[in-house]
């Protein structure tokens, strides 16, 4: 018999933990918030016991307080014993965390921190372990509700996402940062840009004008012949050792061209029996 697969959310204040564990919830994960680190090992095996529930999610965060310290070491064993589980670290940049804090009016859980900021810094000073186990970070600085909520239902929601490897290919602009997620980034900037034809500059990657433009020319046709053949080669190695999720993201200088071309591109391609292929464009609308 399978044993409970287990959701672990973890990350800062307004990263969007509970968000996520509202999403949890209406997925059929059974949801306990703020699960004591002791009694995780207990909790599952009751769970193992009832055989009625498959699959639940929790949050560790710094309300553990001096128990946080156990988590790792108690996250590890449970693991080696067998469980699904996994470690899901929704992370944010210090100005988003800021302005969520501001928007909400609430109160930073570190209440001694003279300030958001400051406790944003001990907080993260404090789930540094954590964060090193998680298997996959989850930068939320760019995601609104509704954006978090579909990452969430793509890679949760299907009954099938346990047997398929979830690879999801991200545009984006370096002129606005490197996504924090990316297990495999691949710099396109090389190729010709768009953005200097000035009937292309104002469409975008998605338009059909600007992929012909991309994709047509004889350095992209030899790129992607490589790019391709080497991920082809790559995604079912990951999927046999049992690698939940492949981030690859594609960059170029605004995240509005080239990227999104060679990542509508990549989306169409890469589909196999052991991967679902997710896409997104991060700064597609950023001007």
């Amino acid at each position: 018999m399978e044993k409970v697969r287990l959701v672990v959310l973890s990350g800062p204040s307004g990263a969007g933990k509970s968000t996520s564990m509202k999403v949890m919830e209406d997925l059929g994960f059974y949801c306990v918030d703020n699960m004591p680190v002791a009694l995780l090992p207990n909790f599952l095996e009751i769970l193992d016991a009832s055989s009625e529930i498959t699959k639940a999610a929790t949050v560790i965060d710094v309300r553990e307080g001096s128990f946080l310290k156990d988590f790792p070491a108690t996250f590890l064993k449970l693991k080696e014993a067998g469980y699904g589980a996994e470690l899901i670290y929704l992370d944010a940049n210090d100005d988003s965390l800021v302005k969520r804090f501001s928007e909400t009016r609430r109160r930073h859980p570190l209440a001694e921190a003279k300030s958001p900021l400051e406790g944003i810094g001990l907080e993260r000073e404090l789930l540094g372990k954590v964060r090193a186990l998680a298997d996959r970070v989850i930068d939320t600085t760019s995601y609104n509700v509704h954006d978090l909520k579909d990452f969430l239902k793509e890679n949760f929601a299907s009954p099938l996402m346990g047997e398929k490897m979830i690879v999801n290919i991200m545009s984006f602009g370096y002129r606005y940062g490197l996504p924090t997620e990316s297990d495999m980034v691949i710099d396109v900037r090389f190729l010709k840009n768009p953005h200097f034809v000035e009937a292309l500059k104002p469409l975008s990657g998605l338009d059909t004008e600007v992929s012909d433009y991309v994709l047509k020319s004889k350095e992209t046709g030899e790129f992607m012949d490589r790019f391709t053949g080497f991920l082809q080669y790559l995604i079912p190695l990951y999927w046999k050792e049992g690698k939940s999720y492949l981030s690859i993201s594609v960059g170029c200088t605004g995240g509005r061209h080239r990227s999104v071309a060679i990542t509508e591109f990549l989306a169409s391609v890469l589909g196999t029996e052991k991967a679902v292929i997710r896409r997104r464009h991060r700064d597609i609308d950023r001007l």
